[in-house]
């Protein structure tokens, strides 16, 4: 029998082993806002960048780093009689995914571009072929390659100039988010000395081959802000600057046009875009405004011959869809050309030379409508079942009647097809391979509608394997996100196989706080209505009680980042209603991060939650911030993952979390927190390792199922 020198709680695990459970030092920090205060036990858990990076750590950084090692052993050690099922759980997930895959090749500029996957690699190699999908093949990149001697390293975007002879890429080897641009010659293989450090990841070519537009982020916000002109042949200390984002709440890019004709700045809040143009030709020119920054107006603008669509939300809470000539772009020249539904909401569009193909969601479910643009004539194009999405794949040429499509549903893998829009012939060119044999028939998926409090209709996902429904509640799974407008949609997950073959039912909560039913679903889900949100959740996770999908022993729940928040506010809310939960990188201590802009990324959020320096919104926030509203109580089984490097939640806040949950904690339920400490908001990096922690994910969920197998 071990034991472990930590001071702390004893707790004896399956295997007689004596587990330290984890006591967090407590050291008053006082923060008083609107004559409120409020004590933070837990504040001086918070690092700087600095401070995580220095290769000779202080005192406090020595501190927080002992008590998430503290943690992490926890979480290990408790859960160590799962170890033998984790591996069975990553093995089988791992083994359903084919080692040599390749992404579908798709042509641009004379070439046909692709990815590929070989066995017992992690990284994608990136290739592509002149003229023929029968030419000789040419690797361009090499994930694998170029990740050596990294713990955590991702691909960002990759652009090739115009006449195909150079790559500019963003290697990411931190997980903050913060790309290094470099610059490879495609005829010769040599990488040029001059890379670009601190950016997003992409460039925007002008027409010269030479001249490049990036994006500069903040060291401290890591908002995006600014957009440099470089030169390929000199250093980025040299490079001009030639936008400068100076409201702190916008995010900023740049990119090129698909007609190739403009490189285009964009500027982004929750409520507000804003774009400014400039000739390909005439990269030394001055960028102009496409129209003046509006309140509360958000549009997608999209190139072709000599006009601008514009998909905007003016005077059209759904979007409505506009054009305009490219040399008179102010909002006083646009022309209505798709008016306003209340039933459709508008997401996304693709240009073709005869086609104008639009994504718009309608009854909850994204799919595609199709616009003749000789005879005006629609085709909304059929998917046979009733819950599902498709979205746009890559399509970069105009010159074409071929729309390339994705499209999957919790039954169907994913499948990209290619749509003739000519004809009306539709073909397959690839549906994920699911290794071991999956048959779609023995899964069952469908849409159901719980009721919310105040009456609203609450769209909810199901999927299960037939062989283990029967007529008893089951263990089920509720997911949820419900921030920003984004709508999660009902798509395959290979993964998920070794839930549904377990017995658990899998279930979205379609909530408000989306915009499953339109832009009002979002506005009914945000700053003073946000409890809707958790409202729809605890209301969903309800009516699958009465409908006796499952019952209260039953009932698990999971999300993450604002998902995680919701988890948080839901088990603060409802604590008695789940049996177990799974937050992922949660954002949970929102008054705190919202009233600080030195905190990544908060500025530009004040439009999403409020800005608590104003005291009503204070007060509101305070009402359901999770690691405000901590209370003893009996919580249900809860896992918390965080990475340490986390450029969109910061670590401190679900560390600071679980400090809080322990001290208040009651009942005999298990608290864990797991702690990457070479990842950030996306987990680890490569192919198969990001499985690690969705095996163990699984493997708490079923451990309290007592599903041992």
């Amino acid at each position: 029998m071990k034991f472990f020198v930590l001071i702390g709680v004893l707790v004896m695990n399956s295997c007689s082993e004596i587990v330290v459970k984890p006591v967090p030092k407590k050291k008053p920090y006082e923060i008083i806002t609107h004559g409120h205060k409020r004590v933070d036990d837990y504040y001086w858990m918070r690092l700087t960048d600095e401070q995580k990076k220095s290769k000779i750590p202080d005192e406090q950084t020595k501190e927080v780093i002992n008590y998430i090692d503290q943690e992490n052993n926890y979480t290990q050690k408790s859960l160590s009689h799962t170890n033998s099922l984790q591996k069975t759980l990553f093995d089988e997930i791992v083994e359903r995914i084919p080692k040599d895959d390749e992404t579908v090749p798709y042509l641009e500029n004379g070439y046909f571009y692709y990815s590929r996957y070989e066995e017992g690699k992690e990284y994608a190699i990136y290739c592509r072929k002149k003229g023929s999908l029968d030419a000789i093949e040419q690797i361009i990149l090499d994930g694998n390659e170029l990740s050596k001697g990294y713990d955590y390293f991702s691909v960002g975007s990759r652009s090739v100039s115009p006449n195909n002879e150079w790559l500019a890429y963003g290697l990411d080897t931190l997980s903050r988010r913060f790309y290094t641009i470099y610059f490879k010659n495609l005829v010769t293989g040599e990488i040029l000395e001059h890379f670009i450090p601190n950016t997003s990841g992409s460039v925007a070519w002008a027409n010269d081959n030479k001249t490049v537009f990036y994006t500069s982020k903040n060291k401290v916000t890591l908002l995006s802000e600014k957009i440099f002109r470089h030169n390929l042949n000199t250093s980025y200390k040299k490079d001009v600057l030639v936008y400068k984002e100076t409201d702190n709440e916008f995010y900023t890019g740049v990119y090129r046009s698909k007609s190739g004709k403009f490189i285009i700045i964009w500027n982004s809040s929750t409520l507000v875009s804003d774009y400014h143009i400039l000739n390909t030709n005439n990269p030394n020119g001055n960028f102009i405004s496409f129209t003046p920054r509006g309140e509360k107006h958000e549009y997608d603008i999209a190139h072709y011959s000599d006009k601008f669509y514009i998909m905007t939300n003016y005077n059209a809470e759904n979007n409505r869809l506009m054009e305009t000539p490219d040399d008179a772009t102010d909002i006083s020249n646009w022309k209505e050309i798709i008016s306003h539904n209340q039933n459709v909401h508008l997401l996304d569009m693709e240009i073709f030379e005869n086609y104008l193909v639009l994504n718009h969601r309608k009854n909850g479910l994204r799919g595609i409508r199709i616009i003749n643009q000789t005879n005006k004539k629609n085709d909304i194009l059929d998917f046979g079942e009733n819950t599902y999405a498709a979205f746009f794949s890559i399509n970069k040429e105009f010159n074409t009647s071929v729309l390339r499509y994705s499209y999957s549903s919790l039954v169907t893998p994913w499948s990209t097809y290619d749509y003739n829009m000519e004809t009306g012939k539709k073909t397959l060119l690839k549906q994920d391979k699911i290794l071991g044999g999956y048959n779609q028939k023995n899964y069952f998926s469908e849409r159901l509608y719980a009721k919310s409090r105040d009456g609203k209709k609450i769209p909810v996902s199901i999927v299960y394997n037939k062989n283990y429904k029967n007529d008893n509640p089951q263990n089920l799974l509720l997911y949820g996100y419900g921030s920003y407008g984004s709508t999660i949609d009902p798509y395959f997950n290979s993964a998920r196989l070794s839930l549904l073959d377990r017995g658990f039912i899998f279930a979205i909560a379609h909530v408000r706080g989306s915009q499953i039913y339109g832009r009002q679903s979002y506005e009914d889900g945000k700053l003073f209505k946000k409890k809707n949100t958790f409202n729809d959740f605890i209301d969903a996770g309800k009516f699958l009680v009465s409908s006796e999908y499952t019952d209260q022993s039953k009932l698990f729940c999971s999300g993450g980042s604002a998902g995680g928040l919701l988890i948080g506010a839901v088990i603060n809310m409802e604590p008695n209603l789940w049996k177990g939960a799974i937050a992922a990188v949660p954002f949970v201590d929102v008054v705190t991060t919202m009233l600080d802009p030195s905190i990544p990324l908060t500025s530009n959020e004040w439009d999403e939650w409020g800005d608590p320096r104003e005291n009503d919104y204070y007060n509101y926030m305070l009402s359901y911030s999770p690691y405000d509203q901590v209370e003893e109580k009996k919580y249900p089984n809860l896992l918390v993952t965080s990475g340490f490097f986390d450029s969109q939640v910061q670590y401190f806040e679900p560390l600071k979390w679980v400090a809080k949950l322990r001290e208040y904690w009651q009942g005999e339920n298990k608290l864990f927190l797991h702690m990457e400490m070479d990842a950030g908001h996306g987990g680890k990096s490569g192919r198969f390792r990001k499985y690690k922690e969705v095996a163990l994910e699984y493997a708490f969920l079923l451990d309290i199922a007592n599903i041992k197998n």
